[in-house]
């Protein structure tokens, strides 16, 4: 057993569960990070990929009551039945897109300076949407989304197919300035990610599965668990966050730390791995 392979596994399972449900990117993290730990093999992006189910469950286990209670009024209850066919409605985009362009993105887009560009242009669309988005809220909670709202989350989620977007931070963000509430947009993002990402993950598995071998399974393993505990303690977390605050020091935060990557490596003093 490769115990360095082990804790690069673990340090990358706790950067995709700090990051995956907040605006900054786990996948544009996933990237620097794993390029800094030369974690940039084939395997090493279906892992990333993989470890996000792991994120997945702990956003199911804090939302478990809502989760419950609409698979047990589906039968019978319109609203229930709208927020599922919502959610469904919101998750086709990103599959069609995915599946059109997935492969040129990987091989073409999957770089840290097109990460720290994104980083940079995201977070100054975050400064932008919390500046104009509270004297246009017309929907204050998920129940209250219509059909329409739910396509066009779904069509914004496309935009995180280029890395360093962020897809809970263009669900987010775009829900917002689409007339969601803050607290509606960061709960319609956490359900949409449910299917998206356990998608995602079972898909890249299935496709990539003549890479992966049976001695992976500690590292994969690893990866989730440390994803899951992360994920757990960051969505209760921002939960009670944006309850009384913005969004904007994560703008800030995307802006600097984008500008340090592409100065790192300008200078070279970083040596970043496609």
């Amino acid at each position: 057993m490769d115990i360095t392979l082990l804790i690069k596994a673990a340090i990358m399972g706790i950067v995709e569960g700090l990051t995956e449900f907040l605006p900054i990117s786990s996948t544009g993290h996933l990237i620097l990070v794993g390029s800094l730990l030369g974690f940039t093999d084939e395997k090493a992006k279906v892992f990333d990929i993989a470890i996000q189910t792991g994120a997945i469950f702990a956003v199911i286990l804090v939302y478990w009551q809502k989760i419950r209670e609409t698979l047990v009024l589906l039968p019978t209850d319109k609203k229930a039945q709208q927020f599922a066919l919502n959610v469904f409605i919101a998750f086709i985009p990103a599959v069609i897109l995915g599946l059109l362009l997935g492969k040129a993105i990987k091989a073409n887009l999957f770089t840290p300076i097109v990460v720290a560009s994104t980083f940079i242009v995201g977070g100054f669309i975050i400064l932008w949407a919390e500046k104009r988005q509270q004297s246009a809220v017309r929907v204050e909670t998920v129940d209250d989304m219509s059909t329409l709202d739910a396509i066009k989350v779904g069509l914004v989620q496309c935009l995180a197919l280029v890395p360093g977007t962020s897809r809970s931070g263009a669900t987010i963000i775009g829900g917002m300035l689409l007339g969601l509430s803050r607290k509606a947009a960061t709960d319609f993002s956490f359900f949409l990610a449910m299917p998206t990402l356990i998608g995602a993950g079972v898909y890249s598995l299935y496709k990539e599965r003549h890479v992966l071998a049976v001695g992976d399974i500690p590292m994969f393993a690893v990866g989730l668990l440390f994803s899951f505990v992360s994920a757990w303690l960051c969505v209760r977390w921002l939960l009670h966050y944006i309850s009384t605050n913005n969004f904007v020091p994560f703008a800030w935060y995307r802006i600097v730390f984008g500008i340090i990557v592409l100065v790192t490596a300008y200078t070279g003093w970083v040596k970043w791995a496609a």
